[in-house]
């Protein structure tokens, strides 16, 4: 969908920075969504995976087992998680070829698949 008149404007990648794109339209909605609620946090989110998308942290790991990975585009991208608050998550997907990042889920709470 082409940008219109009133939407938000997104700033572009950093020169040799990360591309952050929606995997899904399931993943977009959800970021607006989630992102009204907890607007801080998901900008906050939003600048640390762009800046450096496999930051090992307390907030920001790889997923494990059949989460480790996930299908972007017909291809098999390794799959991280970012913590934005006690429950809510971002899953993403880290393509190095086209240096984009890929956000696969956004869930509100803790993801139910993990438990």
């Amino acid at each position: 969908m082409m940008p219109r008149r009133r939407d938000r404007v997104a700033p572009p990648p950093r020169k040799g920075g990360w591309d952050c794109r929606y995997a899904s339209n399931a993943a977009a909605n959800s970021w607006e969504q989630f992102g009204a609620s907890v607007p801080n946090n998901i900008r906050s989110a939003w600048e640390l995976i762009t800046a450096d998308p496999r930051n090992r942290s307390k907030r920001q790991h790889p997923l494990r087992g059949r989460f480790a990975t996930a299908t972007v585009n017909g291809i098999q991208l390794p799959q991280w998680q970012y913590e934005v608050t006690g429950g809510g998550r971002i899953w993403y997907c880290i393509d190095d070829d086209k240096k984009t990042i890929w956000v696969t889920a956004v869930h509100p709470g803790h993801p139910k698949a993990t438990e």
